[in-house]
């Protein structure tokens, strides 16, 4: 019920768009909060702190993950926990948001309010909760949402008396920097869970019903390669295909040449075609085989060129 209600409020303030308006500022605000929390979601907590797709320093990880906080989604702990055992029971019976168990609506948004997936199991997260600043952010996630939100008030005040000119305020530089592209990127995000088990192709024979849906990897920072990912959970490029576009790939290789980030794992090398190394039936074997935290079974590609010191 508490996490209810500021996701219902959230929702509501998008009726006060035709009194409150738009401006360019505010539409770009909307554009740029959403694009730096995706990837915050997208690199931090999922490639880098639930599957160790990456190494990085505990500065870079603590400030990473007050970015992905202020997306919404709750904290790291919370976050990791669930999506390393969605991994770990994939579309059967324990998968917190499967549509194949539970339906489509239940895997996109309903699963988070029951109260079976309210706790966190800190079983499946003793690496992260073993740091603090993590454990006091995963208690306290609301209060940068929040925090975010109150600032882009004070801006949009400051602007609209310092630069009348731009037409914005502090209610429309809310609406439209916190709470529209809060609520884009919450259904883009949950689309993952729902619609990439649903629709798409399956380039990889999975025990799961995961599917790589190209309109869905545009809107989620290259996340709706979604069979891909279930095929090689560790990897830190999802986009296999030679046009399979993947901005947090773009992101963590980029980091990676400026020393902010090391031991980037991929998958194993393409072939001349496409998406990887084909399964044709059954089990996957190999990159494929993980433990909930993302750790392979036997040694991954490495990131050719230099990395960082964590």
């Amino acid at each position: 019920m508490r996490l209810g209600i500021p996701f219902c409020f959230v929702h509501l303030t998008l009726l006060s768009i035709p009194l409150i308006g738009w401006s360019i500022a505010s539409l770009v605000a909307c554009a740029a909060l959403y694009a730096v929390r995706a990837l915050g979601i997208t690199v931090i907590y999922h490639r880098g702190m639930a599957h160790k797709s990456f190494r990085m320093g505990r500065r870079l990880q603590a400030a990473g993950a007050v970015v992905a906080t202020a997306a919404a989604q709750r904290g790291p702990l919370w976050w990791v926990a669930h999506h390393r055992v969605h991994h770990r029971r994939t579309d059967r019976p324990g998968d917190p948001h499967s549509p194949v168990q539970c339906g489509l609506l239940s895997s996109h948004v309903l699963w988070m309010f029951s109260r079976a997936n309210m706790g966190t199991d800190l079983g499946a997260v003793r690496d992260l909760a073993a740091y603090r600043e993590l454990r006091l952010l995963d208690r306290f996630h609301h209060v940068v949402p929040v925090a975010l939100a109150a600032s882009l008030f004070g801006l949009g005040a400051l602007l609209s008396h310092t630069v009348p000119s731009l037409g914005v305020n502090g209610p429309q530089l809310v609406l439209w920097g916190f709470c529209v592209s809060t609520v884009l990127l919450w259904h883009c995000t949950f689309a993952v869970n729902s619609l990439g088990h649903c629709f798409g192709r399956r380039p990889y024979a999975t025990r799961d019903a995961s599917r790589n849906l190209w309109w869905l990897a545009l809107l989620t920072m290259g996340e709706g390669w979604h069979n891909n990912h279930h095929r090689y959970p560790a990897s830190a490029r999802q986009g296999l295909g030679r046009f399979e576009v993947d901005p947090s790939w773009r992101l963590i290789r980029a980091a990676a040449r400026l020393h902010l980030v090391r031991d980037v794992r991929t998958a194993p090398r393409r072939l001349p075609g496409g998406g990887g190394e084909p399964v044709r039936s059954g089990r996957t074997s190999g990159a494929g085989d993980h433990d909930a935290a993302g750790r392979r079974a036997r040694p991954a590609r490495a990131l050719s060129g230099p990395g960082a010191a964590a």
